[in-house]
């Protein structure tokens, strides 16, 4: 199924010509085609949001608006316009593009090869259903699109696996959480009892409460120097470009990947 839409897409490339976008010069990676919907403010915000992410990982989130995309399908037309313009870096392919069409009232994020795997069309359709689709309802687009690039950049980042904003989340039972808890405290009291007296790289104590512990030495200890932090959880990426401005796209190519949807 993948291979016919991909021979579809390719296809379908001969059809566009100069309907698409000219690659922006100077380069940016938030194209607003429309005027009036985002302050020069919000851009500005966007933009350094997205170059500083770039910057750091040389990912390439691209936002693009239109004010429509017909007579062509929009998922098309953001592949399309992916791969004429190179987003991502040609040795990766880590491009995304979000584009927003206001007059079909249509939404899309098309991914590189290199982002099918982190951001497949599962999460490109929850990011639409439950940031983009709700903020847009309310003429909140600047909200919007800020959420949704955050949450590229999560799942990017391996930081939101299954679930993003919008959805619920429900505990686990406490029952459950309470038969876990006594599962493992018999697995340690059994386990201290079939070790009393081996040897190996640990050895079992009991502290003055009479309950069982394990202390380890050697190649068991672990540092705690790695701990407590992402390489961007800091606002690495939040804060604006390290390098002044974006330097251009890299080449990337596409494939087929993403998900669409309307408000």
């Amino acid at each position: 199924m993948r291979i016919i839409t991909i021979l579809l897409l390719f296809l379908s490339s001969f059809a566009f010509g100069q309907e698409l976008p000219e690659k922006p010069n100077p380069p940016r990676l938030v194209n607003d085609y429309v005027g009036g919907l985002l302050s020069a403010q919000e851009i500005q915000a966007l933009e350094q949001k997205l170059v500083a992410y770039n910057d750091s990982t040389s990912t390439q989130i691209v936002v693009v608006i239109v004010n429509t995309t017909q007579p062509y399908d929009i998922a098309d037309y953001a592949y399309q316009l992916g791969r004429k313009w190179g987003v991502g870096q040609a040795d990766k392919n880590n491009g995304v593009v979000l584009l927003w069409a206001p007059d079909d009232r249509r939404i899309t994020i098309q991914t590189g090869y290199g982002m099918e795997g982190v951001l497949p069309d599962i999460y490109a359709k929850r990011i639409i259903s439950n940031i983009l689709t709700p903020h847009f309802k309310e003429s909140r687009y600047y909200e919007g699109l800020d959420e949704a690039t955050t949450a590229i950049i999560k799942y990017a980042e391996g930081e939101y696996k299954s679930e993003t904003k919008g959805q619920s989340d429900e505990g686990l039972p406490a029952g459950f959480v309470l038969l876990f808890i006594f599962l493992v405290v018999f697995i340690i009291i059994i386990m201290s009892k079939n070790n009393r007296g081996g040897g190996g790289g640990g050895k079992n104590v009991l502290d003055q409460s009479g309950w069982p512990y394990t202390t380890y030495t050697g190649w068991g200890r672990q540092s705690g120097s790695n701990w407590g932090g992402s390489s961007w959880g800091g606002g690495s990426w939040g804060g604006g470009s390290r390098g002044g401005g974006f330097g251009g796209f890299g080449g990337g190519s596409f494939g087929g990947g993403g998900a669409s949807g309307s408000y």
